[in-house]
């Protein structure tokens, strides 16, 4: 190679350190630069603020600065995306409680066809783990509501349909004490009734609208918008959710499967077994003309007395941890409501599954 060609080749490699340098200096988001062989190369001033990074942190080996990042598989995944050159994308969160959306991209020499490290993007997300978590919170809340309306409000109704028939009879045989007393019963009938409406609305205004139509879905996606609402109690408690999809779609209503996978995922939370970690384990297979979904956890499990009374309305197995007990109540009837049901198997110290069946292919 002349010295010319070879002086024209450092000029452009410095050119290239210079851009990617700038590039470095000037970007409003964390970043970092790790070569191929693992050598904290660059870092944005972002990062050096989260990740309490210094300049002295350049050109070490990423396994000395590893314990800034609250990622305990970063290395691996770092070393998979330059293995692979395979983008990967995860959420994590860092040693103040904030959420990223971590993206590693790797660093491609294309002269070389290799990949030669990776650049390693983090966008905060903390206020969407959030507020997902909120929507999850108001749709099981609402969906409580409108169950409890619903029921409650019978009662009034059918008393103020049966008083009409008496009021007439009454009425007929000029029977003025019994037109009185069937007046006042009446009155405290739609009391009651108005009430009951009241407190719906009240409640509900700020309540998102949701729809209950049957459309086709797929349960993974769900499952996966459901353990990322929870993503932050999940992380705080240590919990693992594993998950094992042989099949996914249904029909049925997004709102009523996401309702249920909140409120089976927040019970095994809720009823976690103390000083043992949880384990979690999602899954769905084809069973005839089913589709089983199925939590399988093993927190502190459900006595054998209890088990056929949990999706009773209003039932609470424990009154020391916090809850309405309409969770269970409410998921049984939204399933049998569209041709589906569910199951508990338990025992008390080891664990709980529920499993739940969808009908396949139902009309509605």
């Amino acid at each position: 190679m002349s010295k010319q060609v070879e002086k024209k080749d450092t000029h452009a490699n410095a050119k290239k350190d210079q851009d990617l340098e700038n590039y470095f200096a000037n970007t409003i988001i964390p970043q970092l630069f790790i070569d191929g062989n693992l050598i904290l190369k660059k870092f944005t001033p972002p990062a050096m603020k989260q990740f309490s990074l210094t300049d002295a942190d350049v050109n070490r080996d990423i396994h000395d600065v590893k314990e800034n990042f609250r990622f305990p598989t970063l290395i691996e995944n770092i070393e998979e995306v330059i293995q692979t050159g395979e983008i990967l994308e995860k959420e994590v969160q860092t040693t103040d409680g904030k959420w990223y959306q971590m993206n590693i991209l790797p660093y491609r020499v294309f002269e070389e066809n290799r990949n030669d490290g990776v650049i390693v993007t983090f966008v905060e997300i903390t206020k969407r783990i959030r507020a997902m978590g909120e929507l999850e919170k108001l749709n099981s809340e609402y969906h409580t509501l409108i169950d409890a309306l619903s029921h409650d409000i019978r009662q009034p109704l059918s008393a103020i349909v049966l008083l009409s028939d008496a009021l007439l009879n009454a009425y007929n045989k000029q029977n003025t004490p019994q037109f009185i007393k069937y007046i006042e019963t009446l009155k405290a009938s739609s009391n009651a009734m108005r009430d009951l409406v009241k407190d719906f609305i009240a409640v509900n205004d700020d309540q998102p609208e949701l729809e209950g139509e049957p459309v086709r879905v797929n349960i993974e996606n769900i499952a996966q918008d459901v353990i990322l609402s929870l993503k932050a109690e999940i992380f705080e408690k240590g919990i693992n959710i594993s998950t094992d999809f042989q099949t996914s779609e249904i029909i049925f209503s997004r709102n009523n499967l996401r309702s249920i996978l909140y409120n089976l995922l927040r019970n095994s939370i809720k009823y976690k077994k103390e000083g043992k970690p949880l384990m979690i384990v999602v899954s769905t297979i084809k069973r005839n003309d089913h589709i089983l979904l199925q939590v399988k956890d093993n927190g502190i499990g459900i006595a054998g007395e209890h088990q056929a009374d949990i999706f009773k309305k209003s039932t609470r197995v424990s009154h020391k941890i916090e809850g309405t007990g309409m969770g269970l109540y409410i998921i049984k009837r939204m399933l049998k409501h569209n041709g589906g049901s569910i199951e508990v198997a338990s025992q008390l110290g080891k664990g709980s599954t529920f499993s739940v069946y969808f009908p396949i292919n139902k009309d509605k």
